[in-house]
Parts: C-alpha cells; structure tokens; sequence
C-alpha cells in the first residue's frame, strides 16, 4: 500500500498496530523502552517503527532528506505529519548532496553522525535501523564481490557503537516479504522510492538481476548468503580473538605493535591487526584495501627492510628492544 505524495498536512488518523512485531523483536537484541527509529518512509522502516509502538517502546523517528529528488522535500513534510498524527515524536533535516565518487556511502556516514548528535540533544542512547534479511543477504554478496575480507564478509552487525551512540538492527533476520505483507494487512501507508530500481548501482544489480537469475536456477540465494555472512562472522570472532595477543598502542604520533608477535602469526591475524592499526591510526570506519594488505605481505617476505607507502600512511619496522616494533604513521612522518 503505497501512500499518496502530498505536502498537505495529514489528517489524524489511527496508528496501525501490526501482528507479528512482538514476534520479530523476541528475535533482536534487548533494547531500552525509549528508542530512536530511521525512518526513511520505506516499508521496512515504517513496519519497524509501528514494531517498536507496537510493542509499548516510546519512539521518536528520524528522517533525513538528502535532496537527491525532486520530491524528497514533499516526503519529509508528508512524513511529518502522518507520524505525528499517530502520537509519536518526528525530527527530520536536509543535507547536501555528497559531492564524492561513493554517495551512498558518503552519504551514510553523513547520516549516522547527524544521529549521533540528535541523539545527544535529545538524552537518547539508542537508534534502530530497518535493515532486514534481504538487506543482509545482499550486503554478504556485494562484499564478496567487492573483494572484501572475512569482518566485510560478515555483513551488517545486529549491534554497534558510534560515538557514544548504539546502533542496532533489529529485524535482521525477518524476511522482507514479512514485513511488508503485515504492513498491508495493518493499512500502514508507505513510500516507494524509484532509486532502489536503478540497476546503474550494484546493489541494485544483485537484487534485480542476480538473484532473480540464481532463484530462476533453483538456488536460494537469501538464505546462501546469509549463511555465508554467519560463517564469516564466526571466523572474524576467532581472528579478533587471535589478534587480541598482540597489544596495539595508539599515539599521537603512530600506532604500533611488537614486531616479533605480529611477523610469526598466521597471514590472516596479521592482516587483523593491520586493521586494527588503520582504524586507530585514521579514524573508525578506515579500512586498508586488499592490495594494501598484499603489499605488506609481499614486504615481509622480501625481508621486511625499508617501508610499505599505504594510502594515507606508511608501515615500518623500528629496531629496539625485544625485536623492536612494527609501525604505522601517518603519510610524510618519519620515525624517530
């Protein structure tokens, strides 16, 4: 049931109450009475955030307008008004346009800082998010065939941490299908936005042209890549607790680990730690690419002399005691 645009105020009407949300939330992580949903006004979001009312939570939505529509601002008022004619809170901003090569992502991280600040303003310490099993599935797949590794493999995590903030998924494994089908069942009206069938992106691509073309063959490939996804989760909770031996200290001028710990561990806790290096040394959310961590490989096995030049950066081993350290500085810094 797709709501009709308009940027007139909506008249008050009843707020559904969806069958399933109890079932849906037993499933999630635990989550305090007050909550904060993002709500862009697609199913998905708008069947959370009748889930969480549903279910006796006190909820306020957040919206963001990007602008990259011409009909993103009729939306945002539109929303407006239908939310708070159901009694709940409503708090929406526009953005600029991210100007840069990776918009989605730009975009996104745009949008969880600003809830991060709204959550400070407003004395709340949680957001809920809309992604669902679809979503995971082909968040695995994109991964995989960007070439991530085995922590980018594991997809999108059920709970996280951002400046204080926590971030969480509930419906991660609640089908969309699901969602949508108690969304029309309750009369909850939502909004239908056209990017999500341009097939230039390939996200896009995955939803409507691999995995139909798999389906066509027999496969499942929901159910394929969410259990990839798990395996790779698995996998990344062992390396992270391999990793953990080797002690990472951040400075302000570098970051670095014991040489010896970091050379005789096994190629993939290696490549943890060289993360973990990153993400301290240039910000949460920094990653190095596989080619990066290709040329740190090649770079030991060569003897380790010298340096490796990585983007933003440079590794190299510093000489002293107990076998000296492995380090990493930002680009044009030189060791002591």
């Amino acid at each position: 049931m797709v709501a009709p645009l308009t940027a007139a105020p909506v008249r008050a009407l009843a707020r559904p109450e969806l069958d399933g949300a109890h079932r849906w939330l037993e499933a999630a992580p635990p989550l305090p009475r007050r909550v904060a949903v993002g709500l862009s006004g697609g199913a998905d979001s708008m069947a959370l955030l009748l889930a969480l009312a549903t279910a006796g939570h006190e909820v306020m939505a957040w919206h963001v307008d990007h602008g990259w529509r011409a009909e993103s601002a009729a939306e945002a008022a539109w929303l407006g008004s239908l939310v708070r004619s159901w009694g709940l809170a409503f708090r929406s901003a526009r953005l600029a346009s991210a100007p840069g090569a990776n918009r989605e992502a730009e975009a996104r991280e745009a949008r969880l800082r600003l809830f991060a600040r709204w959550a400070r303003e407003e004395g709340v310490d949680t957001v809920c998010l809309a992604h669902h099993r679809d979503d995971q599935a082909e968040t695995v797949c994109l991964r995989l065939l960007q070439g991530a590794g085995v922590e980018g493999c594991a997809g999108m995590r059920p709970v996280r941490e951002l400046a204080g903030l926590r971030i969480v998924r509930p419906l991660l494994g609640v089908p969309k299908a699901e969602l949508v089908a108690a969304l029309a069942r309750a009369g909850g009206p939502w909004l239908e936005d056209a990017s999500n069938r341009d097939t230039r992106l390939l996200r896009n691509r995955i939803r409507h042209r691999l995995f139909p073309a798999m389906r066509a063959r027999g496969a499942h490939p929901e159910a394929l890549f969410v259990r990839l996804g798990a395996q790779a989760a698995r996998l990344a909770e062992e390396l992270e607790a391999r990793a953990a031996s080797i002690p990472v200290t951040c400075g302000r001028e570098g970051v670095h680990v014991p040489w010896p710990a970091w050379r005789d561990a096994a190629a993939p806790v290696r490549a943890w730690v060289l993360q973990r290096m990153a993400r301290c040394l240039l910000g949460e959310g920094s990653r190095l690419g596989r080619r990066h961590i290709e040329q740190v490989e090649a770079w030991l096995a060569a003897g380790a002399r010298g340096g490796v030049d990585l983007t933003r950066c440079r590794l190299e081993r510093a000489e002293g005691k107990q076998g000296g350290r492995l380090q990493l500085r930002p680009a044009g810094a030189r060791l002591p």
